[in-house]
């Protein structure tokens, strides 16, 4: 097996925490590199080892009318130009094991979003690259998934893996965060991710006029799940944030606000230092003598 990559060690070792962020989509040339560079701004101000997010597109849209985004090619011309404006690691997800090869060329972890976390094709060709591999747990999975899925990418030859939760489905239109998955998730050996904004989804809960539907979300909750994750002790936060939610053609009510991004990080640091949460608990079952 291959040796594990210096930004892999990096983020590995990440004190309090380490940070996955950026839109949800690429909107444009210009709203990326202006999305970047506020966001590096922010996350070298607060201290946080910084990975720059979005996705060049978003096959899983609940509708076939919802906007995808520019596509592979254009797509990673544009998260290169990111990369080297900013000096910034980029991560992007795939969709298909032929796109992780081109993938690989461009970002420095290649995801696997949460619906494709079993597909062991697609986790093999991401492994090859020899890129970090950040698998989402599906959200029809128990935690206990993810340390196969985290295998398959060490049997692969790749040993840069980690695993993020991102919420489990409750009901049809809702998620809900266990936090004892950030507990359990260790069990696959490596890095522990908290997706602080997916995790916030409502699917195909959201009514459309004209009919159909679309993924609504609780944003104010975003704060909730955050805090939670950082007190039980992840090693990395991932989030969505957009300069105009509201406006965003995609997961709009589940992009935090870059407005407030500063003021949210800050506070989560500050937990994350006080917390024992990396720590397990040593539990003394021995009878108590007074």
């Amino acid at each position: 097996m291959a040796a594990t990559s210096p930004l892999y060690n990096q983020l590995k070792d990440a004190e309090p925490f380490f940070l996955l962020a950026g839109p949800n989509v690429i909107e444009s040339e210009e709203h990326i590199l202006r999305m970047a560079k506020h966001i590096k701004h922010i996350a070298t101000k607060v201290g946080l080892p910084l990975v720059f997010k979005s996705s060049f597109d978003k096959a899983n849209r609940t509708s076939s009318k919802s906007f995808r985004g520019p596509g592979m090619a254009e797509g990673l011309k544009i998260l290169e130009k990111v990369k080297l404006a900013y000096d910034l690691p980029i991560v992007t997800d795939v969709h298909e094991a032929y796109q992780c090869e081109e993938v690989g060329k461009v970002a420095d972890i290649i995801q696997i979003p949460a619906f494709l976390c079993r597909q062991t094709d697609l986790l093999v060709a991401a492994a090859q690259t020899g890129k970090i591999i950040n698998i989402k747990k599906g959200q029809f999975c128990a935690p206990s998934v993810m340390e196969n899925s985290a295998e398959k990418i060490r049997l692969a030859g790749n040993p840069n893996v980690m695993v993020c939760e991102r919420g489990t489905m409750f009901g049809y239109n809702d998620l809900i965060v266990d936090p004892r998955n950030f507990e359990w998730m260790r069990d696959a050996n490596c890095p522990v991710v908290a997706d602080i904004t997916h995790a916030l989804q409502q699917p195909a809960g959201k009514k459309l006029e004209g009919g159909g539907v679309a993924s609504g979300g609780l944003r104010e909750l975003i704060p909730c799940i955050a805090r939670t994750a950082v007190a039980v002790g992840v090693d990395g936060i991932f989030m969505e944030v957009h300069d105009d939610p509201l406006s965003a053609p995609v997961d709009g009510p589940t992009q935090w606000p870059l407005r407030h991004l500063e003021e949210l990080l800050e506070e989560l640091i500050t937990i994350a230092r006080v917390t024992k949460g990396k720590q397990r608990f040593q539990i003394d079952l021995t009878p108590y003598r007074d």
